[in-house]
This record gives structure tokens, C-alpha cells and sequence, in this order.
């Protein structure tokens, strides 16, 4: 089958929120709507999205492509493409659809299933992007940066990519080297913002062994946050809620557990580029940020 292009139409993308943003990271939600409304990029809401499937994906992988189908088939009955904020959401929608559409045989089974408990079939006609693949290829990083209104010249911001956003890359269109990604750094750079290189930039946030072993998912967040610590950034930009649990959540344990304070902002990059385009900070949903953004909010230059 060839694969659906995840072009959108009209600039229109049905919100998939997983679970884990509406809970633990409102403020990523809020400003990417509001970001999303100053570009003219369409979000609808679909209250009958349930869980992505990643939780299931390692105990019974036909569970995971049932769940992830679903979401995929109520999405194909709106039109419109899928927009994530979570990069797990993203790379678990994005590779159940990838195997969906190139094996005929088990989207057959999977529909056999679907049709069976809920009623639902998937035809293999969705996308699946992340919000930020959105601003950086549909957008565009000339796009924003002619709608830049506020000098955000003066932050030295650390990007993050974490692992899903980027990998495994046919699943997302081999969009970019997932060992030598660009789009965040672009997107930095739109605002205004310095994108900041660190040691260890690609490394894992930690977050996928915070279940099984806290102390070594603590020891992979300080080792970066060392590194991005070194090279004197205002913040890290996060594009993953799971990766804010353990930057931002968990920060505060970390320089518990390894005696050393780091008090580094943690910014979703929607938030930063809100800023950028003048939207009020409190739009962004800033004050629900865990980590204080005063010292940061000092160096934004906003016109008289």
C-alpha cells in the first residue's frame, strides 16, 4: 500500500492530548493552542481518543496496534491528520500506522478486531505528526521568524530532542538524521533565541527507566542537566511531557540526591515561541512552570 502522505488539509489536524499532557503538563497544552491560533494552524478536538498503546507496546504488541488503530480510525472518520505534543503519542501512532499501511495482512487482522468489539475499520489514510514537525515543515522557520514581535536575543536556550521525536526514522518519514537532528535548533532560532550545543545533547532523558531503577533514571537527567548547566543556558526546551517529568518534576530530587543546585528553567518550546510572537506570558501558561522563569523572563525584551 502506499503510504499516506501526513500533508495536511487546509492547515487543519485532529489534537491527539494522550494522557499524560492533560494531567502533568496543562501549560503545554495552553500554549500550543494559543501558538497554534496566532499561526492559523487549525487543532480539533476529539473527546473519544483514548490512550496511544505505547504502555501496552512491550507485553502484547496486537494490544498495542488495537489501541493505536482505533485512535487512527476515529481520526480518518474527521479528515484530518494527526497533531501530537507528546513524542511517545507521536512515535507509537506514527509506527503502528507505518505497519498498518505497509502490511495489507495485518491491517486486515487488525480491522477483523476493530470491526468485531467497536465497530470501526482503518483504511491506512491518516498522518501522524508532532506539533513541532508541524511548525518546522508546514510552517516554516522563515514563516515565524517574520512574525517574531518580542528580542528574545539575550536567552541562551538547550534544546532537547529526546528519543521518539526523531527515531526510529522510517516511521517518520526519515524527516531528518535522528543522529544529527536540525528542527529544534531551528525553531530556537526562529524565535530569536541562542540555540545552545551541550555534551551528551542527544542522550535520554532518563524517563523510560524511572519505573524500574529512580536512581539511574535520576543519575541520565543530572548528567545532562550538568552539561547544559556548563554551558551557562537560561532554560532547556522540552517538546516531549514525559521528558518534563524528569527535568522539571524531578529536577528539585535530583539536586537532592546529587547535592548540587541547578534552578534551570524548563520551557515547552511553544511557550518560548509564544513569547516570541507577544503573546502574554500568563497565556503560556508560565506560572504553572514548576521551576521559577523570573531571571529568564529579565533578559526578554519586550517593545514599549
Amino acid at each position: 500500500m502506499k503510504k499516506k502522505e501526513d500533508r495536511p488539509k487546509n492547515n487543519a489536524y485532529t489534537l491527539f492530548l494522550g494522557c499524560t499532557v492533560p494531567v502533568r503538563t496543562l501549560n503545554y497544552e495552553i500554549a500550543a493552542r494559543k501558538v497554534a491560533g496566532a499561526l492559523d494552524i487549525h487543532l480539533y478536538d476529539l473527546p473519544d481518543f483514548s490512550c496511544c498503546g505505547y504502555p501496552v507496546k512491550s507485553i502484547s504488541h496486537h494490544a498495542y496496534l488495537l489501541m493505536a488503530a482505533r485512535n487512527l480510525a476515529l481520526a480518518e472518520t474527521k479528515g484530518h491528520s494527526i497533531c501530537t505534543l507528546c513524542s511517545s503519542c507521536g512515535g507509537s501512532l506514527a509506527e503502528a500506522n507505518h505497519q498498518l499501511q505497509e502490511d495489507k495482512n495485518l491491517r486486515k487482522r487488525i480491522n477483523e478486531d476493530l470491526h468485531q468489539w467497536l465497530g470501526l475499520r482503518y483504511e491506512g489514510e491518516v498522518g501522524v505528526l508532532h506539533f513541532a514537525r508541524i511548525l518546522h515543515r508546514e510552517i516554516g522557520v522563515k514563516t515565524i521568524e517574520s512574525k517574531v514581535q518580542v528580542d528574545l536575543s539575550g536567552l541562551r536556550i538547550a534544546p532537547h530532542y529526546g528519543c521518539h521525536y526523531t527515531k526510529p526514522s522510517n516511521v517518520h518519514g526519515r524527516a531528518e538524521d535522528p543522529e544529527d537532528p536540525k528542527s529544534l535548533d531551528d525553531l530556537i532560532r526562529a524565535t530569536g533565541a541562542q540555540s545552545v550545543s551541550y555534551e551528551d545533547k542527544l542522550s535520554c532523558c532518563g524517563g523510560g527507566v524511572l519505573a524500574i531503577d529512580e536512581q539511574v533514571a535520576l543519575g541520565m537527567a543530572q548528567k545532562k542537566l550538568e552539561h547544559i548547566h556548563a554551558q551557562q543556558a537560561d532554560a532547556i526546551v522540552l517538546i516531549c511531557p514525559f521528558c518534563n517529568v524528569m527535568y522539571e518534576s524531578n529536577q528539585k530530587k535530583v539536586e537532592k540526591v546529587f547535592q548540587k543546585e541547578y534552578k534551570l528553567p524548563v520551557l515547552f518550546y511553544p511557550q518560548l515561541l509564544g513569547l516570541a510572537l507577544g503573546i502574554e506570558p500568563d497565556e503560556l501558561g508560565l506560572k504553572m512552570n514548576r521551576i521559577k522563569t523570573t531571571d529568564l523572563m529579565k533578559k526578554v525584551r519586550r517593545p514599549a
